[in-house]
């Protein structure tokens, strides 16, 4: 009987092996995906962007309900915010209302005694928004626009939305960190055009300067250099209408450190609480510190 060629016997119990390899490689796969089951993590980026999405819907099914039940100017209200926050702010406005939550977004019921005052920005204002209110509190009915305004131009497309819902007072406003990449000419022709269109509106105007971008932001030092000139260019056009101006960029920046967080624009909430008393402080000098009663 001939013996087996060694070979043959190194190859058969290289294919055994492999054979056994891959049987756990099989096993260990059916595990992983048994184990993401059971967690609930999902095995791929659709599957991920498809459970948000069902999320996001549960969410906002959820709201409707809860809409529903709401006085009729209210429900216009939340309607407005449903059609301008937008796919990234809307989820998040809904989520912090079903959680009992108190936002910036939140409708305002006015009291009529008390000026009506208006706030448009980005997030930075945003942030700053319930501060305001808190000190302004008995003083003024402090509504925001409903959405992050973002850039001069996206102002020019929105306002009249912004502006629709009674008269105002008095309108705080600032466009600016969106506008860092803006041209010069083109920054300066959209805020005469909305200054045109802010003044027609019978209310006292208070333009905000833009907070500053760190050099250390993903932008870098051309940033923060683009929110000086943008901010010296702004000044000129409010000194020529006359429009008085918050300068909450030279408030806040010495102290930068303690406010703002790390390479980003944003500010932690002692930041938001120390420019909405500059806002709030801002305000209440436009509209004469006068105390509530009659408009």
């Amino acid at each position: 009987m001939m013996k087996p060629d060694p070979v043959r016997r190194c190859l058969a119990a290289r294919s055994n092996v492999n054979d056994v390899a891959g049987r756990l490689l099989t096993w260990l796969g059916v595990l992983c995906l048994c184990a993401q089951a059971v967690s609930g993590e999902p095995t791929n980026a659709g599957e991920a962007a498809a459970r948000r999405a069902a999320a996001d819907a549960a969410v906002s099914n959820k709201f409707a309900a809860w809409m529903s039940t709401l006085p009729a100017e209210q429900q216009a209200w939340e309607t407005v915010l449903e059609q301008n926050l937008g796919s990234f702010y809307l989820p998040i406005y809904q989520r912090d209302k079903l959680a009992g939550k108190v936002t910036a977004w939140d409708f305002v019921l006015d009291d009529p005694r008390l000026p009506r005052v208006l706030l448009i920005g980005d997030s930075v204002s945003r942030g700053y928004t319930l501060p305001v209110r808190q000190a302004l509190a008995g003083f003024a009915n402090v509504h925001r626009a409903p959405e992050n305004c973002g850039p001069a131009a996206n102002g020019l497309k929105k306002l009249e939305i912004w502006l629709a819902p009674g008269r105002w007072d008095l309108i705080h406003f600032n466009f600016g960190i969106h506008d860092r990449a803006t041209k010069a000419a083109d920054y300066e022709q959209r805020l005469e055009q909305l200054l045109k269109r802010l003044k027609s509106s019978g209310a006292k105007i208070l333009w905000a300067s833009t907070t500053p971008i760190p050099p250390d932001t993903k932008d870098g030092p051309a940033a923060t250099q683009a929110i000086l000139e943008k901010n010296l260019l702004a000044a000129r056009v409010m000194e020529k209408h006359g429009v008085a101006i918050n300068d909450l960029h030279r408030a806040v920046l010495p102290l930068l450190a303690e406010f703002q967080n790390a390479k980003d624009v944003h500010f932690n909430s002692a930041g938001y609480e120390f420019l909405g008393q500059q806002v709030a402080t801002g305000i209440r000098a436009a509209l004469g510190n006068r105390p509530p009663g009659g408009r």
